[in-house]
C-alpha cells in the first residue's frame, strides 16, 4: 500500500474520532510534502479544491505586517483565519509548519493542529520523529525542542 493510499484510508477512519488530525511524521527530505501533494491530486474529484496550505509562508507573511510584540498574541488567530480562507469545508492539508515552533510566538503546535481538526479532517506534516511513543520536534537542548506523547494521535511515519 502506498503512502497516499494509507492516508486515504486514515481519512476514511478519522471522522469517528474527536480530533480528525492525521500527522505525516518524517524528517527533512523524507517525502512528507510530496505525499501531501499526491494526496491532494487524488482528492481532486471532490466538489471543492484541495491544495496544501504552506503554513510557514502564509502565516509568516501575515505576521510580518504586525509589530513584534503583537505576533505571539495574534499567531493562533491568524492560523485559524488562514485555514478557514484556504479550506472552509472538507479536508485541510497543512505543510511546512515549522513556524509554529518558533519560541517567540509561544505556541503549542500540536494543540493548534488539534483545534483545527475538531470540525474537519486535517492532514498535517510533522517535521520530526516518532521515538518510543513520543512525537519529537528538534533535538533536546534546541530552543524549539518539543516532545509530546503520541497516545491517541493518528499518524503515518515516513522514513527517508
Amino acid at each position: 500500500m502506498t503512502v497516499v493510499e494509507k492516508l486515504e484510508k486514515l481519512l476514511v477512519d478519522v471522522p469517528a474520532l474527536h480530533s480528525q488530525l492525521i500527522l505525516v511524521v518524517g524528517s527533512v527530505g523524507s517525502g512528507k510534502t510530496l505525499a501531501l501533494h499526491n494526496l491532494a491530486k487524488r482528492l481532486n474529484d471532490l466538489p471543492y479544491d484541495v491544495t496544501p496550505l504552506n503554513v510557514g509562508s502564509a502565516l509568516g507573511s501575515r505576521l510580518l505586517s504586525l509589530p513584534g510584540k503583537a505576533r505571539s498574541f495574534e499567531a493562533a488567530n491568524l492560523l485559524r483565519e488562514l485555514a478557514y480562507e484556504h479550506c472552509h469545508k472538507g479536508v485541510l492539508l497543512l505543510d511546512n509548519i515549522e513556524i509554529l515552533f518558533d519560541n517567540h510566538l509561544q505556541l503549542d503546535p500540536l494543540d493548534l493542529l488539534k483545534r483545527q481538526a475538531q470540525s474537519r479532517p486535517v492532514v498535517a506534516t510533522w517535521p520530526g520523529t516518532l521515538q518510543d511513543g513520543r512525537l519529537i520536534y528538534a533535538r533536546m537542548g534546541h530552543p524549539e525542542y518539543q516532545d509530546y506523547a503520541a497516545n491517541g494521535l493518528v499518524y503515518l511515519q515516513i522514513d527517508a
